[in-house]
C-alpha cells in the first residue's frame, strides 16, 4: 500500500524564505568582496596618483635624406630625447620601445629598438636615437613634396612609436600598466648648425626636379620633429 506525502502550505513557505536567504547571503558575500577590492584599488590609485612621463626634444640631425632610385629612399636622422618623471612616488620603467620617422604618412626609417631602461622619482634621463632607412619604397610625388615644403620653409617630420607597455611602479612592486599613446616634442627646431649640410642633402632629393625646371638655389629651412 502506498503513502502519500503531503505538506502544508506553512512548510513550503518556510522552506521558500530559507533557500531566499540562502540567496542572499551569497550575493552579499560577492558584494562585499568585490566592493572590498574595488576601494584597495582606488586607495592605491588615490596614494600613487601616476602621472605620464613628459618628453621633450632636445636635438634633431638629419645626415641623410635622398632618392637612391626613382622611388627608393636612404635616410638617417639622429634624435636626442629629454625624458622626465614628474612622479614623486613612482617609478617608471621602459621595456622593448621602438621608434620610426614618418613623412606625410609615408615611413621613411625603419622600426628602432631603444634600449630599456628605468626612471626613478622625478628624474630626468636623455635617450638618443639613430633611425635609419635604405632602400625604402616612397611614393612617387616624395621628391616633388619635399621640395615644395623646403620652398615654404618648413618640413614637418613624424617620430611615430609603437604602443609597447611600460610599467609604473613603486618601491616594491609594479602597480599599473599603461601604453606611451601620445609624446609631444616641445622645441621641435633643427639645430642650425646642420643647415649647410641639410640644404645638400635636398638638393640631391630634388636633383631630377631641377633637371627639368633648371638648377636652383635650396633654401634654409626648419625641420619641425613631432612625437606623435
Amino acid at each position: 500500500m502506498s503513502q502519500v506525502l503531503s505538506k502544508s502550505p506553512k512548510h513550503c513557505a518556510k522552506q521558500g524564505l530559507s533557500i531566499d536567504k540562502s540567496y542572499k547571503k551569497i550575493f552579499f558575500a560577492f558584494s562585499s568582496f568585490f566592493s572590498t577590492v574595488l576601494a584597495f584599488i582606488f586607495l592605491i590609485w588615490l596614494i600613487l596618483h601616476p602621472a605620464k612621463p613628459q618628453f621633450s626634444l632636445r636635438e634633431a640631425d638629419i645626415y641623410q635624406l635622398n632618392l637612391s632610385g626613382p622611388h627608393l629612399l636612404n635616410s638617417s636622422i639622429q634624435l636626442t630625447l629629454l625624458s622626465k618623471n614628474p612622479n614623486k612616488k613612482v617609478g617608471i620603467y621602459y621595456d622593448k620601445l621602438q621608434a620610426y620617422a614618418a613623412y606625410k604618412g609615408q615611413q621613411i626609417t625603419v622600426d628602432t629598438s631603444l634600449p630599456p631602461f628605468y626612471q626613478g622619482h622625478e628624474e630626468s634621463n636623455l635617450l638618443t636615437a639613430s633611425l635609419e632607412g635604405k632602400g625604402l619604397p616612397v611614393a612617387p610625388s616624395f621628391g616633388y613634396e619635399v621640395g615644395r615644403d623646403q620652398t615654404a620653409g618648413r618640413i614637418v617630420l613624424n617620430l611615430k612609436t609603437n604602443r609597447q607597455k611600460a610599467s609604473l611602479m613603486n618601491n616594491y612592486n609594479a602597480v599599473k600598466l599603461f601604453n606611451p599613446e601620445q609624446i609631444r616634442a616641445k622645441h621641435p627646431t633643427l639645430d642650425k648648425r646642420r643647415e649647410d649640410a641639410s640644404r645638400h642633402l635636398w638638393h640631391k632629393i630634388n636633383k631630377e626636379k631641377n633637371e627639368v625646371e633648371g638648377e636652383r638655389k635650396c633654401q634654409p629651412f626648419i625641420c619641425k620633429m613631432l612625437l606623435l
